[in-house]
């Protein structure tokens, strides 16, 4: 694929009104999401939910991607079609999740670095052949409890953001060798006692170092996308900010920190629920219009931000499916108009037939 294409497919992936459902939870993920709901997570049952997801009737309309997980890039809907064609013939782009999780950094306690780059130009040649058109690597950044700041906080260490930086950088540019266009992720945690002041510390750190290690790398920055979190408070914290204090934070963190060349950020929903990611995203949409505009498209790449709702209708049950359908659509849909800076809380009680 050459720069053109790669581009073009970036760019697809962040069209106005459109953004990427992130349904490439590992097996001990999938297991813990499904336990929830009371249902076993057998091959069959993973592969059921996911083709519901994508077999929904117009979610094409608000998703333009699909990040997909190893086990499901390879599967068969329960007719036989490969659940990369069924994306396919909806227009929408299949991606693959190629990092094998976090691990233990050694010598740095609390701290982790995220493995896979080992045989991974291999494995992006077999994704390729899939027909995976984007991928993703993840890496996540702690902070420590009671951390006033990026300076005083214990965790994260310099080491741990530089050493996950570069295995991004190492991805991103594996990735576009093979003509794949990388989803760059690195997740500040939202877990913790943190003020959204220290998440933006650290996030800007973050971003700085992921950016260097990017050049260093030669990767192409028009062809790639940025994964972040959003600037928040901690999820624990007291007296947490206002959507309003996340828009004005995440962009001003951003735009000293992200490049215009890149052609589009896609936010991860992270420990939001839904709704609060979908208010989240709207007032940062909104805060952007206010401002003259931003040099990258604002998007979104949910998991659990899109899923919670059909998870919850589906329960592992043949006869909800449609219910399920309707709920992934609804979140969809909301999740469009908030990428747009089009949400308001009344269409949370709409019903959408599918």
């Amino acid at each position: 694929m050459d720069e053109q294409a790669l581009n073009k497919v970036a760019r697809e992936l962040v069209a106005p009104g459109k953004g990427i459902l992130a349904a490439d939870e590992s097996s001990g993920t999938i297991k813990k999401r499904f336990d929830a709901i009371g249902v076993e997570s057998t091959e069959t049952n993973r592969r059921d939910y996911r083709e519901l997801l994508f077999r929904t009737p117009g979610a094409a309309e608000y998703v333009s991607g699909v990040i997909l997980y190893d086990e499901t890039i390879r599967q068969k809907a329960a007719d036989g079609t490969p659940m990369v064609k069924v994306l396919q013939d909806q227009g929408v782009h299949p991606g693959i999740k190629v990092d094998l999780g976090a691990k233990p950094l050694a010598n740095r306690p609390g701290e982790t670095v995220t493995e896979g780059l080992d045989g991974l130009r291999e494995r992006f040649a077999e994704y390729k052949k899939l027909g995976a058109t984007f991928s993703k690597w993840r890496a996540v950044i702690k902070i420590a409890p009671g951390s006033s700041s990026a300076a005083s906080a214990t965790i994260p260490t310099r080491g741990c953001i530089e050493a996950n930086a570069h295995a991004l950088a190492r991805y991103a540019a594996l990735s576009q060798e093979a003509g794949i266009v990388p989803i760059v992720e690195p997740e500040v945690l939202m877990d913790g006692d943190h003020s959204i002041d220290t998440c933006y510390d650290v996030t800007l750190v973050t971003l700085h170092a992921v950016f260097r290690e990017l050049a260093g790398a030669r990767v192409v920055l028009e062809e790639m996308l940025l994964k972040p979190n959003m600037v928040l408070s901690g999820s624990e914290a007291k007296g947490r900010a206002t959507a309003q204090d996340v828009a004005r934070y995440t962009l001003h963190c951003f735009r000293q920190a992200v490049p215009a060349a890149v052609p589009g950020i896609v936010f991860l929903s992270g420990g939001q629920s839904d709704q609060e990611a979908t208010v989240n995203l709207d007032a940062i949409n909104r805060r952007a219009m206010e401002i003259g505009g931003v040099p990258w498209q604002l998007s979104y790449s949910y998991g659990r931000g899109l899923q919670a709702a059909p998870q919850k209708a589906w329960a592992g049950k043949k006869e909800n499916v449609a219910a399920a359908q309707r709920a992934y659509h609804h979140r969809a849909k909301l999740t469009s108009a908030a990428r747009m800076g089009k949400y308001s809380p009344e269409m949370e009680r709409e019903t959408v037939a599918v």
